[in-house]
């Protein structure tokens, strides 16, 4: 029975230096996976291609893992992906995106079972140190050491799912202020060039202030919610204003 277990530690790390970047691309093909799903359920062709080069920008960092991860059928998947989804950017009609999107989202969720197979098949890496401990370890206590590094996998990959929703989130906060921001801008000069030429007098001219504010700690609902709120003051003000040109 010992040299059982000294056999099955010696061959362990000859497969993690196969295996070990497969984490790395379950981590990026599970990204993948989410956001090609969002694509999906996406109403109109604006989030769906949004969500779509999402998806691709995790799928081509996968691929990359992929190469020394020596998962072929998951490389296979994440190729098909790609293929797909680089064709939603172009498409007119947000049925024929949705087409290439549905057709990559299922093979996204096969690419990330295929991923699983692989990462379950390849022993966490802490796991390559019982080779140098004694082989009269107990089959209990070798169960217990895997088990440990699993975890600690586990951990590493939530925790890099989670940095990389948090650079997400941070993005997409800042297009929606600067979405917000230069309708704002446009309208503001809209009411200004009215003004004057319905020849108002003693008004001040409308102003965008909205570039000295800063929103990041808010949330994305909130930061909807706050400009909402300026553009219909400025709309109240401006009509108020117009309404008194009759007079």
């Amino acid at each position: 029975m010992k040299n059982y277990y000294l056999l099955i530690f010696l061959i362990i790390p000859l497969t993690i230096s196969a295996q070990g970047d497969c984490d790395y691309a379950n981590s990026y093909l599970v990204s993948a996976y989410s956001h090609v799903k969002d694509s999906y359920e996406s109403n109109n062709i604006n989030h769906l291609q949004y969500y779509a080069n999402r998806s691709l920008e995790s799928f081509r960092l996968a691929k990359k893992e992929l190469s020394d991860c020596n998962c072929e059928a998951a490389l296979e998947f994440t190729d098909k992906c790609i293929d797909l989804l680089a064709k939603v950017d172009t498409a007119e009609k947000y049925e024929d995106g949705r087409f290439y999107v549905k057709r990559a989202r299922d093979y996204s969720k096969n690419s990330v079972i295929e991923i699983d197979k692989c990462s379950a098949a390849a022993p966490a890496d802490d796991s390559a140190d019982l080779a140098e401990d004694d082989s009269s370890m107990s089959e209990l206590e070798i169960l217990k050491q895997q088990q440990k590094a699993l975890i600690k996998k586990e951990a590493e990959i939530k925790k890099k799912l989670e940095d990389q929703k948090k650079k997400a989130q941070a993005i997409e906060k800042k297009q929606l202020v600067l979405s917000y921001k230069n309708a704002i801008r446009s309208n503001v000069n809209t009411y200004n060039e009215t003004l004057n030429a319905c020849k108002c007098k003693n008004y001040t001219p409308f102003r965008d202030n909205t570039s000295e504010e800063d929103v990041s700690a808010k949330t994305i609902s909130e930061i909807k919610a706050h400009y909402n709120v300026r553009i219909k003051s400025l709309a109240t003000e401006y009509l108020s204003l117009l309404n008194s040109c009759d007079e």
